[in-house]
């Protein structure tokens, strides 16, 4: 019986020897090696080859979706493959205009800036971001008063790229000023995620079978992210258990988790539970089923409910949220009436 569990002196060539940077070394370094996104692969391949053939760094780029999607990873690939360094930051860390001057001015010439949730970002920083992006140029102004005076610092040529969950909350000036693309990173299909899955399988060393990929892929919310974390969580499971990772180990380390097989964590189960026992189906506004399951609105909205609409166990109707025949049948509850008539 072969099992995932690994010592000192048994250390398979392909095990990463650094477990401290796991994510990091699950990430693609390649666009060969990056699973989906066939779109907006094919237009980066197009402004890289571009902008080598010009001798310029690539525009300005926006990326946005859902989080754990590839948003970062597709930025450390552009630098990956412009063969040039990228220097990460997010939103929130850029407090003041001079945080964004010494990161700015301490660029190299064709180095990507890369800024995480973007759409955090203070509004008068954006503004001081404006001619940076198009001109090259940074604007402060020194001192205050009558006697205050504007230097203008000259910019090496950079690529910016940024990423986000919320681009509705991105000013219009800001989006506009990313000339090279803006692009939604979509879902991720069953298939596409179990490639993955076998992918992240064979660089941390695990031998994994066909089904508890499969089992991996069909629970992971269509998003990598969770899928690594679901095969890191099972592979830790059998390992403790002794056990090869086939589906059965696979299933019950989920099940320990309490996701199941439609990839449903307990919370997402409470609130579909929640509409069809205490309010016979629903309609239910928001605010209460957040009320009575003591959670948080933002939480529900921004979390759980995006997968449940996603998945047709839910409806949002304008009298509130509705559970749909499919929620009664996962939960193996009887549907009682019409749904279409609560719409009226």
């Amino acid at each position: 019986m072969s099992s995932p569990h690994l010592n000192k002196q048994e250390t398979p060539e392909n095990e990463i020897s650094d477990f401290s940077f796991l994510d990091q070394a699950l990430r693609p370094s390649r666009f060969d090696d990056y699973i989906g996104q066939e779109t907006i692969k094919q237009n980066l391949k197009i402004l890289l080859q571009a902008a080598k053939e010009r001798a310029h760094p690539p525009e300005h780029v926006l990326f946005y979706g859902p989080p754990g999607l590839g948003k970062t990873t597709l930025a450390h690939l552009i630098a990956n493959e412009m063969g040039c360094q990228v220097k990460s930051t997010s939103g929130p860390a850029i407090e003041k205009v001079g945080d964004l001057a010494s990161i700015l001015t301490n660029l190299s010439p064709g180095d990507v800036l890369f800024i995480d949730e973007i759409h955090r970002l203070n509004k008068m920083i954006e503004e001081v971001l404006y001619p940076a992006m198009e001109s090259g140029v940074l604007d402060i102004i020194i001192g205050k008063g009558p006697s205050a005076r504007t230097i203008q610092l000259d910019l090496p040529p950079f690529t910016m790229i940024a990423a986000t969950t919320r681009v509705a909350m991105i000013s219009s000036p800001l989006r506009s000023r990313f000339s090279g693309g803006t692009f939604r990173l979509e879902f991720y299909t069953e298939d596409e995620i179990e490639k993955i899955v076998r992918r992240s399988a064979k660089i941390l060393g695990i031998t994994l079978s066909d089904d508890a990929a499969r089992e991996i892929a069909k629970r992971s919310r269509a998003t990598p992210r969770t899928a690594n974390y679901l095969l890191k969580r099972a592979r830790d499971f059998a390992q403790v258990h002794k056990g090869d990772l086939s589906a059965k180990y696979v299933a019950d380390a989920l099940a320990l988790l309490e996701i199941d097989e439609l990839g449903l964590t307990a919370l997402d189960r409470k609130i579909l539970e929640v509409i069809i026992e205490k309010f016979k189906g629903g309609p239910v506004g928001l605010g209460t089923i957040a009320a009575a399951l003591s959670e948080e609105v933002a939480t529900i909205e921004e979390v759980n409910e995006p997968y449940l609409l996603q998945l047709g166990l839910i409806e949002r109707t304008p009298r509130g949220r509705l559970a749909t025949p499919r929620a009664y049948e996962h939960l193996g509850f009887e549907a009682q009436g019409d749904t279409q008539r609560k719409l009226l």
